[in-house]
């Protein structure tokens, strides 16, 4: 038992190490912008330019749409797969994880093909256009994530039995998906939306072939271009991820402890 133990702490010291080294190290160069001295120029230039600011805004903006638009397609295709079409759940699956399997470009680029100017639903021809077909784009990127976060939280809960009794009372699909199943499933929800969030921000991509401004080519056009603000800019990035990861761990902690004290 000691020597298992002592192995499984070398494993935990040596992969904390390989992630943690070269983060410490991109955030002592990032600060090494005067020569001799620690300093955080390179944090301020990047928060100061107009172009971070508008292309993280855009990002946000992009991403909340596509966790909205996510939230509203994978929530109830998963509910009523789980209730009713249980045995299309093998299919379905494996829909969603062929994002993983076909490369963004080859997505994007399809896309392209398919929502030209030339095309029955033209999406390509303005700007409004455009980011609508991103949205759709990054829904896609996110749905492995966001499917398999709600349907791990409907597996959690009794849907048929819940179903059955707010049928019970009168209760609607509607009314039963948003205010009987969606409340149960928040955790996961939420699990699937700041994963998403997270793909958003640091998507290059879709963005890029589109020509649209945001923060994943705004990263690569200053990484090309500067030498200590790309490292400020990772950083930046990183704590904007796990950040994420904090609100999802402190918001599921929240809605455990509301579901133990009502049980």
């Amino acid at each position: 038992m000691k020597q298992n133990r002592i192995g499984a702490w070398i494993a935990l010291i040596i992969g904390a190490l390989y992630f943690i080294v070269p983060l410490i190290g991109t955030l002592e160069f990032s600060l090494r912008m005067r020569r001799g001295e620690y300093s955080f120029d390179a944090y301020r230039i990047v928060l100061a330019d107009p172009g971070f600011q508008a292309s993280f805004l855009y990002s946000c903006v992009l991403a909340l749409a596509t966790i909205a638009v996510g939230v509203l397609l994978v929530v109830p295709t998963a509910y009523w797969v789980r209730l009713r079409l249980p045995r299309l759940r093998p299919v379905i699956e494996f829909i969603t994880l062929l994002p993983l399997v076909i490369p963004a470009i080859v997505l994007v680029f399809g896309y392209i093909q398919l929502f030209n100017t030339s095309s029955i639903l033209p999406l390509l021809g303005s700007e409004r256009g455009t980011d609508l077909l991103l949205t759709f784009g990054y829904v896609t990127l996110a749905l492995p994530y966001m499917y398999r976060a709600v349907d791990t939280g409907l597996q959690a809960i009794d849907v048929r039995t819940l179903t059955e009794a707010a049928e019970c009372l009168g209760a609607g699909r509607a009314r039963i998906l948003f205010r009987v199943i969606l409340p149960n499933v928040r955790s996961a929800v939420l699990s699937g939306a700041f994963l998403t969030f997270a793909i958003v921000i640091g998507e290059f991509t879709f963005a890029s072939l589109l020509n649209r401004p945001a923060f994943g080519p705004y990263l690569q056009l200053v990484g090309a271009n500067r030498a200590y603000e790309p490292a400020a800019l990772a950083i930046i990035a990183f704590v904007v991820t796990w950040a994420c990861m904090g609100l999802l761990q402190i918001f599921g902690r929240g809605r455990r402890g509301s579901s133990a004290a009502t049980r």
